[in-house]
């Protein structure tokens, strides 16, 4: 692997070897339909065990386990960005009917919008979606957005349920939905921009599947057909995946800039990546699946498919410098990303 010319400071050659690397890591859709259907067939079984034997003796455990499982099913979203569609057919509809659609976070939450946290002149800025200056923010402010998570579940339900067919009879309602409550976003001041073109009908479809799946389970739920614990769970588990992704998220940045344009050596130094004793890796790998804890990494090469990342990662620590960009973004864990962040704020 051509890196031996990256430098303190720079990334030497990122388009160039970004081509050799694309051309050498495609994505291979066994993995993607193995990876994805394992952790969502797990997922929901367990789920259905414990919404159906709660108080049980092992209803919290198939609770853990469908909350990680589930977990890694949901974040094959950020996958479905950087996938063309023609490199694992049928993918995206499988993702939103599996995981998109019974999470109330279907794909257009983050398809159309996490482009932006990607490109160049938009990274870092108030136009980013992911990234605000949270190392300036206080404790409180910190724990404020972080607790607020407990009631996204509710205000989905009202987001699709509600605001969809009021979105119909007025404009109003229909732009502040899709300004304010259509994105997976941590800056407060974003606004999503109208979707265009297919992604225009995508997002019409997918409003309509949520909402038909909100009022199909309040009929259900109303009529006396479901009984209220699998909501309960339901919303336990939406709940506890949104904190978990929260805290990797927090980790997966330093979160250090205040609107500035950043060059591509300082975006990617400002991305963190999670590798630590071997003994931690497969504990980080559950806080951080499909690949997230190589984030450092999947912002210098955004096209590598997730199963490729780690052998990626292992070549270059293998070549880089020991002063090389790349090494500065290592953390041994999610714990010491979190705390070095802290750490930093105000």
């Amino acid at each position: 692997m051509a890196v031996a010319a990256l430098q303190p400071g720079a990334l030497a050659e990122p388009e160039t070897l970004g081509r050799d690397l694309a051309a050498a890591h495609r994505p291979r859709p066994a993995i993607y339909w193995g990876d994805f259907l394992c952790a969502a067939t797990i997922g929901w079984l367990a789920f259905g065990f414990a919404a159906t034997h709660w108080g049980s003796r092992g209803a919290a455990l198939a609770f853990a386990l469908a909350v990680l499982a589930l977990y890694r099913a949901a974040l094959f979203i950020h996958e479905l960005t950087h996938l063309a569609r023609s490199a694992v057919p049928g993918f995206n509809v499988a993702w939103d009917l599996l995981a998109g659609f019974p999470l109330l976070a279907p794909s257009l939450m983050y398809v159309g919008s996490h482009g932006e946290h990607h490109k160049a002149q938009i990274f870092g800025t108030a136009e980013d979606p992911e990234y605000a200056p949270l190392a300036h923010w206080s404790s409180l402010r910190l724990l404020g957005a972080t607790l607020g998570l407990l009631f996204v579940p509710a205000a989905l339900v009202v987001r699709w349920g509600l605001l969809v067919p009021l979105g119909w009879l007025f404009a109003p309602v229909r732009t502040f939905a899709r300004e304010r409550l259509s994105t997976l976003a941590i800056n407060p001041d974003y606004r999503r921009k109208a979707p265009m073109g297919k992604l225009k009908k995508r997002w019409r479809n997918e409003e309509l599947c949520c909402a038909a799946l909100v009022w199909a389970a309040c009929a259900a739920l109303a009529l006396g057909a479901l009984p209220l614990r699998p909501f309960v769970v339901w919303y336990a588990l939406l709940a506890t995946i949104l904190m978990l992704n929260h805290l990797r998220t927090l980790g997966a940045h330093r979160y250090e800039n205040e609107g500035a344009v950043m060059t591509e050596s300082e975006q990617v130094a400002d991305s963190l990546s999670l590798w630590g004793p071997a003994w931690l890796r497969p504990l980080t790998a559950l806080v951080a699946p499909v690949g997230l804890r190589f984030h450092a990494l999947h912002h210098w090469f955004p096209t590598l498919p997730y199963h490729s990342l780690g052998a990626v990662h292992r070549s270059l620590t293998r070549e880089l410098p020991a002063s090389a960009v790349y090494r500065s973004t290592l953390m041994p864990s999610l714990a010491s990303a979190l705390r070095s962040l802290f750490a930093r704020r105000g």
